[in-house]
C-alpha cells in the first residue's frame, strides 16, 4: 500500500455501509479521500469518526452520481483542490422492493441511473484525470453476486431491476478493462461482488432471517485492500465474496 500513500481516492456512496467503511480504511492507509454522497450530514458524521489528526484527510462532498452535471461540477472541484484522482471506488447504489411488472417506471429508472449510469459518469471523469496525468490508477466497482446469478426468491420475485443493473455492471467491468488496455493505459479495473452484506439497504427482517449467514462491510473492505495492494503488473479482475452457507 506504500505506493498509494498521499494519493487521492474518490469513494461514491460514502455516507453509510460499505462506502463509509471503505473511506475510513483508505484514510487509515494514508490516502487523501473524497467521500461523495447525497447526505452531507452523514458524510460529516463519518469524518468525525476519524482521529482528529486524520480528519483533514477526508473531504465530504455532496454529489448525485446519476446527475451528469452534478458529477462534472463535483469532479471540477476535486481536480482544482487535489490535482487529480488516482483511485475511484464506485460504491453508490440503490434498490427498491417490488415486481418489475407493476412498479412505477420512475422507480426502475432510478435504479438503473444510480447503479449503472452513476458508474459511467464517475468513471469517465476519473479516467480523464488518470489519463491526462499518465498515472497507473485503479477503478473499483461494487457489484453483487446478483450480477452473476438471478436469485429465485419465493413466492414472488421482488428484485426487479436490481439484478439487471448488476449484470450490466459485470459486463461494464470487462468493457472498461478492454478499453483501458486498448487505450494503452496502466489503469486497473476490479469488480467486487459480495453476497448479502449487513447494511442499511437490507431490511431488518431479512437480516434476522439469515442470522450469521451475512457479510459485514469490513469483509468487502478487506477484498478492496487486497486488490489495491497487488503489484502494478497484477490485475484482480473479479472477486466474489459469499458468507459461508449462503444459498445464492
Amino acid at each position: 500500500m506504500e505506493r498509494w500513500h498521499n494519493k487521492v481516492a474518490v469513494v461514491t456512496g460514502a455516507s453509510s455501509g460499505i462506502g463509509a467503511a471503505i473511506a475510513l480504511e483508505l484514510v487509515q492507509q494514508g490516502l487523501q479521500v473524497i467521500g461523495l454522497a447525497r447526505r452531507l450530514d452523514k458524510l460529516e458524521a463519518i469524518r468525525n469518526q476519524l482521529p482528529e489528526e486524520k480528519q483533514s484527510r477526508f473531504t465530504p462532498l455532496t454529489c448525485y452520481v446519476c446527475d451528469a452535471e452534478c458529477v462534472n461540477a463535483t469532479y471540477k472541484t476535486i481536480i482544482e483542490k487535489f490535482g487529480g484522482v488516482d483511485v475511484l471506488i464506485n460504491c453508490a447504489g440503490t434498490t427498491a422492493w417490488g415486481q418489475l411488472l407493476t412498479m412505477e417506471v420512475q422507480e426502475l429508472q432510478q435504479i438503473l441511473q444510480t447503479n449503472v449510469m452513476g458508474i459511467v459518469h464517475c468513471t469517465q471523469k476519473a479516467f480523464q484525470s488518470m489519463r491526462e496525468r499518465n498515472v497507473a490508477g485503479h477503478v473499483f466497482v461494487i457489484n453483487s453476486v446478483l450480477g452473476h446469478k438471478v436469485f429465485h426468491n419465493k413466492p414472488l420475485p421482488d428484485l426487479n431491476m436490481y439484478c439487471p443493473s448488476k449484470y450490466a455492471v459485470t459486463a461494464m467491468t470487462e468493457i472498461l478493462r478492454q478499453e483501458f488496455r486498448g487505450l494503452d493505459t496502466k489503469i486497473k479495473i476490479t469488480s467486487i461482488s459480495p453476497g448479502l452484506v449487513a447494511t442499511e439497504m437490507i431490511p431488518e427482517q431479512l437480516k434476522t432471517a439469515v442470522g450469521d449467514c451475512i457479510l459485514e462491510p469490513k469483509d468487502v473492505v478487506a477484498a478492496i485492500m487486497y486488490a489495491l495492494s497487488t503489484p502494478p503488473h497484477v490485475q484482480v479482475h473479479e472477486i466474489i465474496l459469499k458468507p459461508l452457507g449462503e444459498a445464492v
